[in-house]
């Protein structure tokens, strides 16, 4: 029996023009990003801008995907922080790397 390779989903953090964090779950983070750029993502945005892609994290399926949104969800503003500094150092995401 063969087993078909499940395609990736991602667990993406955006930062706002005015500094605040939000945290999404996509097939397609750097789609998914476009479109919170555009407008067309989340009302999260209409208030203040989506201006970078700052974490992205692989996970294998989505049902997992939604747990780590909801985990990271729950952390607080420091912890997301830190996750972001982890990930990107200083620098924006690498989107080749998630394409």
């Amino acid at each position: 029996m063969s087993t078909v390779a499940s395609k990736p989903w991602f667990v993406y953090l955006v930062r706002a023009a005015n500094g605040s964090l939000y945290c999404g779950i996509s097939d397609d983070a750097q789609r998914r990003f476009a479109a919170h750029q555009s407008g067309r993502g989340a009302r999260f945005f209409h208030s203040s801008p989506a201006v970078a892609l700052v974490y992205v994290e692989t996970l294998g399926s989505k049902g997992d995907a939604l747990r780590r949104e909801r985990a990271i969800k729950q952390m607080k503003k420091s912890a997301k922080e830190a996750l972001v500094s982890v990930q990107s150092g200083s620098g924006p995401v690498n989107v080749q790397a998630i394409s």
